[in-house]
């Protein structure tokens, strides 16, 4: 990863444009050849950047970053205050919290949570950008990917749907539809996977462990 904190403007062109005056800014280029424009504010949302794949190169302080499309990431600089690489090796990934990482568990042992007539592919179904939690079979032999959390929000609704873009796009599979499954959904991810034709399931970790809730007995 090569971070530079540089005085510089930020033009973008294509499908939009964009403009960023004069100012101090973080440019962050990753080893896949992504790219992402930072101010010291906004969380960890970027002013503008550029996903892979997309192409890189650098003469007399300007930046040019072009993607597949045509788009075209324009970076002038006036003057660089920091310019530093760092190798950072492979990343293990996410690691699951334990009620996550058992929730998966159990829902593939007892896939039929999930409907009549479905089967277990594979857990942590690999894919170029990260594993599937439980890819399965409905009860017509067509592919489901399955996405669980704890808690379900619109980032794990994002990751489904970049999941389903890349297994679509596979003969063997396709079409492959989404499950987003967890114990608490938030109504803005329900809202926005079910536009994207995505089911929302909620999970009863209790119910799935077997344990029968308590809540109306007196002893």
């Amino acid at each position: 990863m090569r971070l530079v904190i540089a005085r510089c403007q930020v033009d973008y062109s294509g499908r939009l444009t964009a403009h960023l005056p004069m100012a101090r800014r973080l440019l962050m280029l990753k080893a896949d050849g992504s790219i992402s424009v930072h101010a010291d504010d906004r969380a960890y949302k970027p002013l503008n950047w550029m996903t892979p794949p997309c192409w890189f190169s650098e003469e007399d302080n300007v930046w040019v970053i072009v993607n597949k499309v045509g788009d075209q990431l324009r970076i002038t600089i006036e003057d660089i205050e920091h310019d530093s690489t760092h190798e950072l090796g492979v990343d293990p990934g996410l690691i699951k919290d334990g009620v996550e990482a058992h929730l998966q568990e159990l829902l593939a042992e007892q896939v039929q949570t999930l409907g009549e007539g479905y089967t277990l592919v594979r857990r942590e179904f690999p894919t170029a950008i990260g594993p599937v939690d439980l890819m399965c079979r409905d009860s017509d032999g067509a592919h489901v990917a399955v996405e669980i959390k704890r808690r379900g929000g619109i980032d794990g609704v994002e990751q489904l749907t970049r999941y389903l873009e890349l297994l679509n796009r596979d003969p063997l599979l396709s079409p492959v539809r989404g499950v987003f499954a967890a114990q608490q959904i938030k109504p803005q991810a329900k809202t926005l996977a079910e536009d994207r034709g995505i089911r929302c399931l909620t999970l009863d970790y209790d119910g799935l462990r077997g344990i029968e809730s308590d809540e109306f007995r007196l002893f």
